[in-house]
């Protein structure tokens, strides 16, 4: 069973540009991991220039095989896996939307229980029963 998201970018021009990830859509999974290891603006960019994810990791890495298995002392645990990169997919990059409404509509047509944006320097998460929030506010709220 996955927790299906979306990883999202708001551009300048208020255009959304939106990755799939597949597994621990979550926000303690992917929510915290975004939170933790994606705040510069650069990173996020090549994230989502990785296409669609089936897993995110606290590293973009390189390409490696899609099937590989690392131990977790391996710092390869810790790369993305990209159905792109990783396992040679085609029609895998990122979608871009004409504005925030277009991309939260667009949450069933991913399957998505969580979508994630990155805007003003800042993550934001919306789920299927809550509005728009600041995603650290939502881990806090998880934690406690």
């Amino acid at each position: 069973m996955s927790t299906r998201s979306t990883i999202a970018r708001q551009n300048e021009d208020g255009t959304i540009t939106a990755i799939y990830c597949h597994f621990d859509g979550y926000p303690s999974g992917v929510g915290a991991i975004l939170q933790a290891h994606y705040q510069d603006a650069q990173k996020v960019d090549a994230l989502i220039g990785l296409g669609s994810l089936s897993g995110l990791g606290a590293e973009i890495g390189e390409a490696h095989p899609f099937e590989a298995r690392y131990a977790d002392d391996d710092p390869r645990a810790a790369w993305c896996l990209a159905y792109g990169r990783d396992r040679g997919e085609a029609n895998t990059d990122a979608t871009t939307f004409p504005d925030i409404v277009a991309y939260y509509a667009a949450r069933d047509d991913y399957w998505a229980d969580y979508q994630y944006l990155f805007a003003d320097g800042a993550w934001f998460i919306r789920s299927r029963n809550s509005g728009k929030v600041l995603l650290s506010d939502a881990l806090a709220k998880e934690v406690a």
